[in-house]
């Protein structure tokens, strides 16, 4: 009997994300006689019941394309501004999974789709998700499609961007994406030469990341690359956020509504003045060095554009071993990445587990070994 699948990709864009609708789809019609259909717009068009049949001829030619063909959007089911009032959703998805005889949904995103997903799950429904983004911070899978590609191309500018720095004799302050998590600024910037590298799990001194840029002219190395990951922060700024966390930890214990919303204030205020740290690196890595300092954004440059062969690999591995693992009868999982196959983990496992660089990861070591300060 037909299996009817609906699919979505949700949160930010991603390369490989159609080729993971791809090799799903694909697969799902070729061995598993499955109907897939499309919705569009991440879990909004979910709600809105917007969808388009992912036949044969759709699914040609899109596996070398960045973005995806559904659209996404950054919606959370129970969280929906609808009407112009935030709502609860979750029922009327279920109304529409139902009105669709949808026999499971394939979740395409990255950390919070992986909440939304369990959400749905605990509904009742049959969810099996994939993970996706640039950042590689999804836990409970070795890698996430849409990393190598964004590496290569934060590696490409930081290469192109020595010529400049080198000529000029100057600093070049490159900012990368990663807000908590530091895997695509310490990869690119090692791939790339950078010469100081900033990441959110490793507070760093200021006056330290200055010394080895001063050190570093004294060897007559007048230029140097900072890769900095967006959510990089000073050690004073670390220490005050995770007071706050801590005070709002322990505020939900008490069950103090009022200091946790303090506390929350105080912590969305810190925030808000972090997002200028690049700009504000770079004038204060001047000011220490001597040396004239100029701030690159990277951006969402580093989300688009054609996926690279192991992304597109990758997202067939794991598109392909999801329709399999659908047409086996497997739900409430995510299809992660293990070795070179693929493994099921519950999808408890995987919401809200972050991965982050540890301390001790090789790369780390790697770093430290060949120069590279980190500001610690």
């Amino acid at each position: 009997m037909t299996k009817h699948i609906g699919i979505l990709t949700a949160g930010g864009d991603s390369p490989g994300l159609n080729a993971a609708i791809r090799g799903a789809g694909k697969a799902g019609q070729i061995n598993h006689d499955m109907r897939i259909i499309g919705f569009k717009d991440g879990f909004r068009g979910l709600v809105e019941n917007r969808t388009m049949s992912l036949d044969g001829s759709v699914l040609s030619g899109i596996l070398t394309v960045g973005g995806t063909i559904l659209g996404t959007s950054r919606d959370k089911p129970h969280k929906m501004k609808v009407g112009g009032k935030v709502q609860d959703m979750t029922d009327v998805i279920v109304e529409n999974y139902e009105a669709n005889h949808l026999d499971a949904l394939i979740c395409i995103g990255g950390g919070g789709t992986q909440k939304n997903a369990l959400e749905l799950k605990n509904k009742g429904l049959n969810i099996i998700t994939m993970p996706k983004t640039i950042d590689n911070d999804v836990g409970m899978t070795d890698v996430t499609f849409g990393f190598d590609t964004a590496l290569g191309i934060a590696t490409e500018a930081i290469d192109r961007l020595h010529s400049t720095a080198h000529s000029h004799h100057r600093i070049i302050v490159v900012e990368i994406m990663g807000h908590n998590s530091g895997w695509l600024a310490l990869g690119s910037g090692i791939a790339g030469g950078a010469d100081v590298i900033l990441i959110p799990e490793i507070p760093y001194s200021l006056e330290l990341a200055a010394e080895s840029i001063r050190q570093r002219v004294k060897n007559g190395k007048k230029f140097s690359i900072v890769a900095v990951a967006e959510g990089a922060m000073e050690i004073d700024e670390a220490k005050r956020i995770r007071k706050l966390e801590k005070r709002i930890r322990e505020s939900e214990e008490k069950n103090s509504p009022k200091d946790r919303k303090k506390a929350k204030s105080e912590l969305k205020r810190i925030h808000s003045g972090l997002g200028d740290h690049t700009l504000r690196l770079a004038r204060q890595l001047e000011e220490l060095t001597g040396l004239e300092a100029r701030p690159t954004i990277l951006g969402h440059l580093q989300r688009g554009g054609t996926p690279s062969a192991a992304d597109r690999v990758l997202a067939t591995r794991l598109g392909t071993a999801c329709a399999r693992y659908i047409s086996e009868g497997v739900s409430g999982v995510m299809v992660a990445a293990r070795g070179e196959g693929a493994e099921p983990v519950p999808l408890e496992k995987v919401a809200g587990n972050k991965k982050t660089v540890p301390p001790d990861h090789p790369w780390i070591q790697s770093a430290r070994d060949v120069g590279v300060s980190l500001g610690d």
